[in-house]
């Protein structure tokens, strides 16, 4: 690490969307970062994909919204339907906050893209090095840093520096070695997200590039994304019964069935690719414990409905490096890590949690009385300007960001 300064290094462990993020936030603050993936090269993971307004400000304020514009899917308007009726209960147009928002609609952008974008431009120098194939395996704080070990093909290494920052996701190594509890539950379903070519767009006038279709039996997610080619590429996500284990789930003719039964078409799915995943809603316990501090998946996993998730950990990403860049730099004490971990707990637990458990209830809601009247109240809301942008901010997640920064 020649010609930096190891006592104020940060060390972030993860280099997907929210650790690259935090990297670059904290870089362009001045602060010399270090990014250790397990991973021997960035992973073409098809996770999240939509990035939110709120979201969207934020990576303006690093210089990359402008950057990503043109290469993802721009979104403004999303619908629930029923999907027992094929009826559209709701639609929610973002073009209508034009004058709140500063970007009026969501970027379909796959997580892997938005990473690949932040390492090819700027992780390249001694003060945003990115090492792939570099594995954590033991912190130890210090009174004025951390030694951090990591094994990688040129043997085991030893650093010092100045914090440690988990963005390793759901099993999060550094979380576990920090102590830090990982409160909550897990799903008894799994969920598979199906990616085909076909275009569900050209041929049903009721999708947007983003659906979520209500069902007692199967509800299903329906999203567009570019993919790596045009015309792009539909994901849909449905839940996978407890009796169906994975050679059932992954076989050909099961995939073809769940794709047939959502949209009947003759002839087969092209299925660029399947993933099959768990569900979880956890928070840690606190987000810092002395120099070890967590943001994203290290700190919180909730079910994918809502596309909460990767934004929420942008937003801790953001704040973090805000604060810690302060402290770093001899503006503020230590103890504003503290208010950092408050503030993004609160937005966790209070709006993400929250909302997402809210969003699978109203998805998978089997009573025919209580599904009317969760429908006739999202036709409500969504009938009504004042209460439709109410809504809108609240899944664009302005709200928790206004109260998280109200915590004091």
């Amino acid at each position: 690490m020649a010609g930096t300064k190891a006592d104020t290094r940060v060390v972030i462990v993860g280099a997907g969307p929210v650790g690259m993020v935090c990297a670059l936030a904290l870089n362009r603050r001045g602060i010399s970062v270090t990014v250790f993936e397990q991973e021997p090269a960035p992973v073409e993971d098809q996770r999240a994909a939509s990035l939110h307004p709120s979201t969207l400000e934020m990576l303006d304020q690093v210089g990359v919204t402008e950057k990503i514009l043109p290469l993802g899917l721009v979104s403004s308007a999303y619908r629930f339907h029923d999907r027992v009726t094929n009826a559209v209960v709701a639609e929610f147009d973002l073009s209508l906050m034009r004058d709140e928002f500063q970007y009026p609609f969501v970027l379909q952008y796959e997580q892997y893209k938005l990473t690949a974008s932040i390492a090819a431009e700027y992780a390249n120098a001694s003060d945003f090095d990115v090492r792939f194939s570099h594995n954590l395996t033991g912190l130890t704080e210090h009174a004025d840093g951390v030694d951090v070990e990591v094994s990688s093909p040129a043997g085991l290494q030893r650093l010092r520096a100045a914090y440690v920052i988990g963005c390793d996701g759901g099993r999060s190594t550094v979380r576990k070695l920090a102590g830090i509890e990982f409160e909550g539950f897990t799903y008894p379903e799994r969920f598979i997200k199906i990616a085909t070519s076909f275009d569900f767009g050209t041929v049903n006038p009721k999708v947007a590039f983003r659906n979520y279709f209500s069902d007692p039996d199967e509800w299903c997610n329906l999203f567009k994304v570019q993919g790596k080619r045009p015309p792009g590429l539909w994901r849909a996500i449905f839940p996978i019964q407890a009796d169906e284990d994975d050679e059932t789930v992954l076989a050909p003719d099961r995939i073809e069935q769940r794709l047939q039964k959502f949209f009947p078409k003759n002839g087969r799915y092209d299925v660029e690719y399947v993933n099959v995943y768990g569900a979880h809603q956890r928070v840690a316990a606190s987000f810092r414990n002395g120099r070890v501090l967590l943001a994203g998946d290290s700190a919180h996993v909730n079910n994918p409905i809502g596309g909460m998730g990767m934004n929420g950990g942008i937003h801790d990403g953001i704040n973090l490096a805000e604060k810690l860049a302060r402290v770093i730099h001899g503006e503020a004490g230590d103890d504003l890590l503290d208010l950092y971990s408050r503030q993004r707990r609160h937005a966790a637990v209070k709006y993400v949690q929250t909302q997402t458990i809210a969003n699978k209830r109203l998805m998978e809601e089997r009573d025919p009385a209580v599904r009317k009247s969760n429908f006739d109240e999202l036709r409500r809301i969504a009938e009504n300007a004042e209460s439709a942008k109410g809504y809108m901010r609240r899944a664009a997640l302005y709200d928790s960001l206004r109260e998280a920064a109200a915590v004091p």
